[in-house]
């Protein structure tokens, strides 16, 4: 059958103009409208390789919250990015755990649900963590990449209640030096950021797995990272924190011990990154290393 040039235009119209279903896994953050609001300059972290992960755009109550590039085969996310809520820091815990239906099946409205009390299908077992997983662990602890206590909305406090948004922590770990460095960001952030700060939180992993019924079921990580990105800020803060803005990044063993959290530059975590996750030479966490956009137009540089 042959066709003409104006028939296959119009077969080609009529495919790219039809309204896209809400969704959660995507191809790119671009295809779900506001998803990249979690992205500094709408732009996902360059250079990691992600053939076989899985983006989601975490949708709660129909609106997109946050993004995570998630492992299926390892069922933990390679990182969470969300934009930073100046909040009071109180933790919730009444909050049901949730699963992401996207990543098993393509139907439904593209919203994160609460685990069934009963039975949960296998195929959702086959493509992310359950709460099974966790239940007869004794080390490890839900580890939020995006805390609720970053957030203030209740909505999307809620949001980061998924397993998709969640790896093993060793306990000592979670509630230590990471649950404090996660405030220490939050007070930060809170009083010098006078914009939006956006955060990219993740982590390494080498090999060690949860084990459920002689298999392994979830990946242990080995490290966790986290970067923040803030170019409208205080310029008059104390010095101590001018040197951490605009961006800071902090890096941590996933250990019981010899965990503490280290502040560095970005570029210093790119440059440890490279040697411990499946990424590119090019690897950029922020768009154009979150520079500061300067107000002055170039020929106006030197009087500065």
């Amino acid at each position: 059958m042959q066709f003409s040039p104006g028939c296959l235009v119009l077969v080609f119209s009529l495919f790219h103009s039809a309204p896209r279903a809400p969704a959660t896994v995507v191809e790119n953050f671009n295809h779900v409208e506001r998803c990249k609001d979690s992205l500094y300059m709408g732009t996902p972290p360059r250079g990691i390789i992600d053939a076989k992960l899985k983006k989601i755009c975490q949708r709660y109550a129909d609106k997109p919250r946050f993004v995570t590039l998630y492992d299926p085969q390892k069922r933990i996310p390679v990182y969470s990015a969300y934009s930073f809520k100046k909040t009071e820091g109180d933790r919730r815990v009444d909050y049901p755990w949730m699963y992401e239906p996207q990543l098993a099946e393509v139907d439904g409205n593209g919203n994160m649900l609460p685990f069934p009390t009963g039975y949960l299908h296998m195929k959702f077992e086959d493509s992310q963590a359950v709460l099974d997983d966790y239940s007869d662990v004794v080390l490890y602890e839900r580890g939020h990449l995006n805390p609720d206590q970053h957030q203030s909305d209740p909505h999307d406090r809620a949001s980061t209640y998924t397993l998709t948004n969640v790896v093993p922590e060793i306990r000592e770990f979670n509630i230590g030096p990471w649950r404090e460095h996660e405030e220490r960001i939050r007070v930060r952030l809170n009083n010098y950021c006078r914009g939006t700060a956006f955060i990219v939180t993740g982590v390494t992993t080498t090999g060690h797995m949860i084990r459920r019924n002689n298999q392994d079921r979830v990946a242990i990580p080995e490290d966790v990272w986290t970067a923040y990105c803030c170019t409208d800020y205080d310029r008059n803060a104390p010095h101590d924190v001018r040197i951490r803005f605009p961006s800071q990044a902090a890096l941590a063993k996933n250990a019981k011990e010899g965990n503490m959290v280290h502040e560095k530059t970005v570029q210093d975590l790119e440059d440890f990154l490279k040697t411990r996750m499946d990424v590119e030479q090019n690897l950029q966490l922020f768009y154009d290393n979150c520079i500061s956009p300067s107000p002055l137009p170039l020929y106006l540089h030197h009087t500065i």
